[in-house]
């Protein structure tokens, strides 16, 4: 596990705050709104700061076209250090989220984890990738190699997955045990024009209860940010929300959706009493669980 040298604030609690945004055409204007979030989250007494995923452009794998690549950039780079000011400036650890460019034709959707000094101590390359219509990031991104890390900050200890990594209970499982008391989703999803009517209402349902269940079957914390607005046939429902180890939303954003800081406390001791009460972890087989290394078992 990454260690960090900053101390907690808090031994038990921290203030994580989720920055919901849309997104414009100009990368400067949003990374500078972003920054301003930043800056506002933390004055409001977030110790924990989380942008939506790809946040500081319109969402670019809703078709596919070579010339996105150029967007594309290192970590650390621009954007890795843009942010790293503002963590610094505003002594709050920061969670964002980078269309990486690692090397000629090799790209991956990460996300980065700053400390409040500005020191980058964490990167994410997001391992489960869609392909979708209007989501085609297997045309964009190489599959994630780095793991599920989890980082130990002033904030408190946290797991950063991305979107699609959302839907897999193997994700958050994972993270828990290495020690995860927080996983944080950057997100990007939303309903497409024509299935809007008919699947809208059981699509968001559906979003929020896996998160939730992620946090009651592992007790800890989990937060998804998603971005909002429409772009092009896609309208992204921002909904973000921060769950407890039993599941209940602590906090949400306003429908219907805007820019918002969604603010709530975390108090890891509620993990401790979850797990303690329902003990999910000490009863686990961990003798009995090998065919989930299969694809099928057939």
């Amino acid at each position: 596990m990454p260690m960090d040298s900053s101390p907690r604030r808090d031994t038990h609690r921290f203030r994580v705050a989720l920055l919901q945004m849309h997104a414009t055409a100009s990368r400067d204007e949003n990374l500078a709104r972003a920054v301003e979030q930043i800056e506002r989250a933390a004055a409001a007494g977030a110790d924990l700061v989380c942008l939506p995923e790809l946040f500081s452009m319109p969402y670019p794998c809703r078709d596919e076209d070579h010339e996105r690549f150029a967007l594309a950039e290192p970590i650390p780079g621009p954007t890795t250090e843009r942010l790293a000011r503002a963590a610094a400036a505003s002594r709050a650890v920061v969670v964002g989220s980078i269309f990486e460019r690692r090397g000629p034709g090799l790209y991956h959707n990460a996300a980065i984890v700053l400390e409040r000094d500005g020191r980058l101590v964490g990167h994410y390359r997001k391992m489960h990738i869609p392909d979708d219509p209007n989501y085609y990031e297997k045309f964009y991104f190489a599959p994630g190699d780095l793991g599920f890390p989890v980082w130990e900050t002033s904030a408190g200890r946290l797991g950063v997955a991305v979107c699609w990594d959302q839907w897999f209970p193997e994700v958050a499982r994972l993270l828990a045990l290495a020690g995860a008391e927080i996983v944080l989703y950057p997100t990007a999803i939303g309903w497409l024009a024509d299935e809007k009517e008919t699947w809208g209402a059981s699509q968001q349902a559906a979003w929020r209860r896996i998160m939730q269940s992620h946090a009651i079957a592992n007790g800890l914390y989990v937060a998804g940010v998603n971005r909002w607005g429409v772009e092009g046939s896609i309208e992204f429902w921002g909904h973000s929300f921060i769950a407890d180890p039993y599941g209940t939303v602590v906090a949400a954003a306003a429908t219907p959706p805007g820019d918002e800081i969604v603010l709530a406390e975390c108090d890891t001791t509620r993990i401790e009493t979850a797990r303690t009460h329902w003990p999910f972890l000490r009863d686990r087989r961990v003798d009995a669980y090998q065919g989930l290394l299969r694809r099928w078992i057939d």
